[in-house]
């Protein structure tokens, strides 16, 4: 299809398409198209944002099949074909004549390119090599000092993914806080992220109202937006004293206490009660996985929250009340809690 036709019938499914650039559309069309039709006619919508234990599962199974097929020996060689130059050639053929672009996406209703990333970080052996020593932060300084942000060679020099040497280098790249934040810092907090949300805010709006409107109207936003999806880099940069995660942490903090004025909800009866609540809502939900979870929802459970925070006291919950946790799956761990902490709780209260 040409490619105005591609973008028109591509909107269906990705609203933001007219937002991508054209070579991407290109290959959209190829690779998506004919795949977002034929989920439409099961009832399927595309899906976005972070996948689910079921999809990391059909990845694993689409990727083995694939090998057993072709007689390639590895995932990494799949995947990472340019760290194998001399067998380059060869699997670079095989993906082609078994269609490896159809069978890396089969099952799975999103882009193709999102299930080929999402492939790479499963089967890429350098993403599990846990915490940097002193002497692996100061090589990436060195590194990035020679090759700027090109993350490709970098990893490739520090046998580390792509992804964990950015984000590493953006937690060290300067004299980073690790204390108490200061009255300053939060300031500086709450300007930037006040900034961003007004930035965004106005370019929504620019369309929609009268320059007369925009003059005299103050920043009223929908409360999800003061939480989700914020350019958290951006923000790190405009404090300038603490990395991006510590931003995010600190401004849910901010948030809670607003949000409930102040009062302690997860300290003493509230507290036990809060996690009583908790660990019934995820059991009534029945969810195997946490991606099915509506948090914003369960929010209630604890008081007037954002979402990050329950997230966060049900990290803790499991971390510290489910033995083994990291080899349970959700719905496992969901059933732990009930059956074997609820009435430890329950009898405390």
């Amino acid at each position: 299809v040409d490619l105005d036709t591609a973008k028109q019938e591509l909107e269906e499914f990705i609203p933001h398409v007219r937002n991508i650039s054209d070579s991407s559309i290109r290959k959209m069309a190829g690779r998506d198209l004919v795949r977002f039709k034929q989920f439409k006619k099961q009832g399927i919508a595309v899906k976005f944002g972070r996948f689910s234990q079921k999809e990391n599962n059909q990845i694993r199974k689409n990727i083995e099949e694939f090998l057993l097929i072709t007689g390639i020996d590895s995932a990494e060689k799949l995947l990472f074909t340019s760290r194998y130059p001399e067998d380059k050639d060869t699997i670079n053929r095989l993906k082609a004549e078994h269609l490896f672009c159809e069978k890396l996406s089969e099952g799975i209703p999103r882009p193709w390119r999102l299930i080929y990333y999402r492939a790479r970080k499963i089967f890429d052996p350098n993403n599990y090599k846990g915490r940097y020593t002193k002497e692996e932060k100061e090589e990436l300084k060195k590194y990035h000092a020679l090759h700027g942000n090109d993350w490709k060679k970098i990893s490739e020099m520090m046998s580390r993914s792509n992804l964990s040497v950015a984000m590493k280098y953006s937690e060290i790249k300067s004299a980073i806080n690790y204390g108490p934040w200061s009255k300053e810092e939060t300031q500086k907090l709450m300007h930037a992220v006040e900034e961003v949300i007004r930035k965004r805010t106005e370019m929504e709006d620019a369309n929609s109202l009268s320059s007369s409107e925009k003059s005299h109207r103050n920043l009223l936003i929908d409360r999800e937006k003061l939480y989700q999806k914020l350019p958290w880099t951006e923000i790190e940069a405009k404090v300038g004293t603490r990395y991006w995660r510590q931003c995010k942490q600190k401004w849910t903090t901010i948030l809670t206490n607003k949000m409930t004025k102040g009062q302690p909800l997860y300290r003493g009866t509230k507290g036990l009660q809060a996690k009583i609540n908790l660990i019934k809502r995820l059991y009534e939900m029945k969810a195997e996985d946490p991606n099915e979870v509506n948090w914003e929802e369960l929010s209630n459970t604890i008081g007037d929250v954002p979402r990050a925070y329950v997230q966060a006291k049900f990290y803790k919950l499991k971390v510290s009340c489910v033995p083994s946790w990291q080899k349970k799956t959700f719905s496992e761990i969901i059933d732990y809690l009930f059956k074997e902490k609820l009435p430890e709780l329950e009898e405390k209260l």
